[in-house]
């Protein structure tokens, strides 16, 4: 009879199961907490940038290791593209403005990149106030201020290139990004090489775990 029969075989490591549903149960939560997150980015709009802003450096510099060239040109056209429309969209006028304070920089490569803007173009036909100007974002910040003075970037491009440096930060994006991408070289690659690790690491248990359940078959 069958109920009598023992069977000698190997069995399927309970532990190996267990780690790997609790392991699939960690990246599914990772799942949920990212959706939660853009769902509530999207909701909130740029009041949560500053949340998810360490996801976005993260996935910015693991795609830098790889498409460099390919990411620096986008950034480029991403920025540029969104000067020349930093007055028509008030979500591309906040990422602007965050970029520009949180990397100290103006423009993609330079503040005459907001030549770009119909708005702060230095033409002699531009009759707007914020003619030869940059916006407040491009300026530097006296920590004695609590109030932001809107108007700081005012006519600044119309100084020399010396007096400039006093009133806004010179630099372009795209360098300051290269930079913050070097200065950080170490805790990207770090953290890629550690999930690359982690992925791997989940996929021999897999295997462990498919050889055992492959093992007991064979022992019936």
């Amino acid at each position: 009879m069958m109920s009598g029969k023992h069977y000698k075989g190997q069995e399927v490591s309970c532990c190996i199961k267990y780690f790997i549903f609790g392991f699939n149960i960690i990246f599914w939560l990772l799942g949920v907490a990212f959706l939660g997150i853009g769902l509530w980015a999207w909701s909130e709009k740029f009041s949560v940038f500053l949340g998810i802003i360490f996801f976005l450096e993260l996935t910015a510099g693991i795609l830098a290791f790889v498409f460099k060239d390919w990411i620096k040109d986008q950034l480029n056209f991403f920025i540029n593209n969104n000067i020349r429309a930093y007055r028509d969209d008030i979500d591309l006028q906040n990422l602007i403005d965050f970029t520009q304070e949180y990397w100290e920089c103006c423009g993609a490569f330079g503040a005459d990149d907001w030549n770009l803007n119909i708005y702060f173009n230095c033409t002699d036909s531009n009759p707007s106030r914020e003619k030869c100007g940059v916006p407040f974002s491009c300026c530097t910040k006296d920590p004695a201020e609590d109030v932001i003075n809107t108007q700081c970037g005012y006519d600044v491009r119309a100084k020399p290139d010396a007096e400039q440096k006093t009133y806004i930060n010179v630099k372009g994006c795209v360098p300051q990004f290269e930079k913050w991408l070097q200065d950080n070289l170490t805790v990207v690659a770090g953290i890629f090489i550690g999930i690359a690790l982690l992925q791997i690491f989940g996929i021999c248990l897999a295997q462990n775990l498919v050889s055992d359940i492959e093992a007991v078959r064979a022992s019936w």
